[in-house]
């Protein structure tokens, strides 16, 4: 229970660090980060990467859907050391061979030897960078309205539909490396294991989180620090309640069933958000005020 704390905190505090060089740089997603429509091309992705995923899960294409994550992952990577080696190299050319070689490298760890260790390591980089991306290519209030938009996707899906259950049991099954693990025990080995999210929680050798609960959350806390000047208190409001909700969230997670992260860890960043802005008095993120 306490490593999620540890990796949560661990993503947001990653994503502040290199959020300045990540906007120095240019790393948006978007041109206009007030812009409403960025939340449905947000949302449209989303929806085209879960059909193809799915697809190919069901028609047993898993080598193709491993090949497309890791194209993924491999510029999530880019933008992340291309920022840390930013922060402590001045040499363009120097940051741009460091920045390769260190992708590289990693993929190549990543899909040789995924075990649990280096999936979560790595997996909080990934995590970081993309809370970093997607943080500073929307201002506060879209990111509110896509969180909400995105916890009540995420129940539909998991409680209604379960297609995200049967995309989460394709992504173990190929190992694709988008997911943190939390091991119940010092001899397990998530290269060995073949989970069943359905199992109950005994039969179970680990505890499984997407990476979209540590990222989702955590775009709140960075766009808050990055569109919000006059005050630290609506990011740490974020941070603490992101907190809270993933305390919530793991009270139900020990019962056994798979379940649906974003209403909490949204709901819970939302509102510490909020609590924070009445506690700094802040409210120029609300568009019509």
């Amino acid at each position: 229970m306490l490593a999620m704390f540890v990796m949560m905190i661990a993503v947001q505090a990653g994503a502040l660090l290199i959020t300045p060089t990540m906007s120095d740089a240019g790393y948006t997603a978007f041109e206009d980060p007030g812009a409403f429509e960025n939340i449905l091309y947000f949302i449209i992705i989303l929806l085209v990467f879960t059909a193809i995923m799915l697809t190919l899960i069901k028609y047993g294409f898993k080598s193709i859907l491993g090949y497309i994550i890791a194209i993924s992952i491999f510029f999530v990577f880019v933008y992340i050391f291309s920022a840390i080696t930013g922060l402590l190299i001045e040499s363009e050319l120097t940051v741009s061979l460091l920045t390769l070689l260190l992708s590289a490298a990693a993929i190549i760890l990543l899909y040789k030897y995924p075990e649990w260790y280096v999936i979560d390591i790595l997996g909080i980089l990934i995590c970081a960078g993309a809370a970093s991306i997607f943080g500073i290519s929307l201002e506060v209030f879209p990111v509110i309205i896509l969180l909400v938009i995105l916890a009540a996707y995420d129940a539909i899906s998991v409680y209604k539909t379960k297609h995200m259950i049967s995309l989460a049991e394709g992504v173990i099954n190929s190992k694709s490396p988008i997911l943190v693990v939390i091991p119940k025990s010092r001899d397990y080995s998530y290269m060995k294991d073949d989970m069943n999210i359905s199992e109950g929680k005994e039969e179970r050798g680990a505890f499984i989180m997407g990476m979209g609960d540590l990222i989702m959350p955590s775009i709140l806390v960075v766009s808050a620090y990055a569109f919000i000047d006059t005050s630290f208190l609506p990011v740490a409001g974020a941070m603490a309640g992101s907190l809270a909700g993933l305390a919530v969230l793991l009270w139900f997670v020990v019962k056994g069933r798979p379940q649906a992260g974003l209403p909490t860890l949204n709901g819970g960043a939302i509102l510490g958000f909020i609590i924070g802005c009445l506690a700094a008095g802040t409210w120029g993120w609300i568009p019509f005020l």
